[in-house]
């Protein structure tokens, strides 16, 4: 159940979000921190690959943010507002793919910055319903919109706040757009859709809007002129210690079960669901790490990833349970593309042939989910984490012996893969693997056979047999090291901007 914002308000609900524990209801405003709206509206130009060659595109970004706020108070952006005008030769492709409407899904990074201290949050799933597609001949006005398509995504962005007095700025960044096709009966096309991933052109003035960012300490006092001071950080949150007693999963199971089994006389449970709107921001970090290839005896190096995190899509506090349940997103983003990067690795396939590969991990269907389980009922809070994504491994510049092995543009694995990892960690002490603060992640996969390998003959099947996996679970044992996050509230953080972890083995 969603549990009423006034009825939350009356009972302690702590947040856990990679152990750092907060009141809920601490991130409600109070009426008295309201303050003045804009209207915020800024015009850019961007440059965006499609297929049919590069494409300079008007895009439109608006939102209502306060004029003022406090040190530390969240802001969070309403009415948003994407506007992407495609031009006709953008819109070819889909002609051809015998489509009647485009609609879109857009991520939109922007950057927040107050003084010399930036961070970037992800505007994540900002969606533009289905619009017609202009036939031929229609639109034949003058200039650019001639036979062109706007696409309008609206959505809820993650707030934001800063910690620091001063002019505090937004502004647009790069722009990822998922294009969607159907047909007249509402089929989607084939191919279904194209991913663009778009950069502002250069020498534009990118502000969307500024908000004046006044000190806790006197709400009516003006911010500080450059030159001044500023107040004192906050001192740094502890960092978890390095490992973890390795019975951590089998003590979080246990007091779980425990709490579980000491309520069969009273199935009645408590659990309360916050809407996301109170507590949901975004993230980013860097992981990196090693998968082994079971049958290949070697490991490939994975990373440094750079991953956009939108924390506590739900949040669930089960009281009589003693547990706490987070889950949250994750995409991975290189070059605008939802994928690791490309990683080259040289193995000795059958046990005595060299082979050299280029492997790309491609990230498809929903964001990869982060599900964090917390037991309460002890003063240290164990908690588990488990990483879900799903994957595609995708091959290129294959040498075998030195010689190159033309497996052609779409050698793959033929359906996606589950990628699942684990870490364990308790937030007093600070210890072990925490979303906040990173760590180690350990899991397997089994991969798929492969497919689309081979220029005039059927290299599937020696790719399938050196690589594939029965699916036993000890065959592709991957470790992934996270850095801290670069949390979008918080961007003046010791962890902000993001680094690059160095990988474990």
């Amino acid at each position: 159940m969603t549990v009423d914002a006034r009825a939350a308000a009356r009972r302690p609900i702590h947040w856990a979000v990679g152990g750092a524990l907060v009141v809920a209801t601490a991130l409600v405003p109070s009426a008295e921190s309201a303050a003045a709206e804009q209207k915020s509206e800024v015009a850019l130009r961007y440059d965006c690959p499609f297929p049919s060659g590069a494409e300079e595109v008007e895009v439109v970004v608006s939102a209502v943010l306060p004029t003022s706020a406090r040190t530390g108070e969240e802001i969070r952006p309403g009415q948003v507002s994407v506007e992407v005008g495609l031009p006709a030769t953008a819109l070819a492709r889909f002609g051809d793919l015998d489509a009647e409407t485009l609609s879109a899904t857009a991520r939109l990074t922007v950057r927040n910055t107050v003084g010399d201290r930036s961070a970037d949050a992800s505007w994540q799933d900002l969606t533009a319903p289905p619009a017609a597609l202009p036939k031929p001949g229609e639109g034949e006005g003058e200039g650019e919109d001639r036979g062109g398509l706007t696409l309008t995504a609206t959505g809820e962005v993650p707030t934001v706040a800063f910690g620091s007095p001063g002019r505090a700025t937004l502004a647009p960044a790069a722009l990822a757009l998922a294009l969607s096709s159907h047909t007249a009966d509402g089929e989607p096309t084939t191919p279904p859709g194209l991913d663009v991933a778009c950069e502002p052109v250069p020498g534009q003035e990118a502000e969307l809007a500024a908000v004046d960012i006044r000190g806790d300490q006197d709400p009516t006092a003006p911010a500080p002129r450059p030159g001044e001071s500023d107040p004192a950080p906050e001192p740094t949150p502890g960092r978890p210690a390095e490992g973890l007693p390795p019975n951590a999963r089998e003590k979080i199971d246990a007091l779980t079960d425990k709490r579980l089994d000491a309520l069969e006389d009273d199935p009645g449970s408590c659990p309360i669901e916050i809407p996301p709107e109170w507590v949901m921001t975004t993230a980013e970090t860097y992981a990196a790490g090693y998968a082994n290839a079971a049958k290949l005896n070697g490991a490939a190096a994975l990373g440094p990833a750079f991953m956009k995190v939108v924390l506590n899509k739900r949040y669930i506090n089960d009281s009589c349970a003693s547990t706490v349940d987070v889950t949250s997103e994750v995409n991975f983003d290189y070059q605008g593309k939802r994928q690791l990067p490309p990683t080259k690795a040289t193995f000795l396939t059958y046990g005595f042939m060299p082979t050299t590969a280029t492997m790309i991990l491609e990230q498809v269907g929903p964001p990869a989910a982060i599900h964090t389980h917390t037991v309460t009922n002890t003063p240290t809070y164990p908690e588990e984490t488990t990483v879900t994504a799903r994957l595609v491994m995708r091959l290129s510049d294959v040498e075998v012996n030195g010689v190159p092995l033309d497996v052609g543009p779409d050698c793959r694995t033929e359906r996606p893969f589950e990628q699942v990892l684990r870490g364990y960690g308790q937030s007093y002490p600070p210890a072990g693997y925490l979303v906040a603060y990173g760590g180690s992640l350990t899991g397997y996969a089994h991969i798929p056979p492969f497919t689309g390998c081979g220029v005039g003959e059927d290299l599937d099947p020696i790719f399938t047999s050196a690589i594939s996996s029965p699916g036993k679970k000890a065959d592709n044992y991957a470790k992934m090291t996270q850095a801290p996050l670069c949390v979008a509230t918080n961007p003046e953080g010791p962890d902000c901007p993001p680094r690059k972890p160095k990988p474990e083995r």
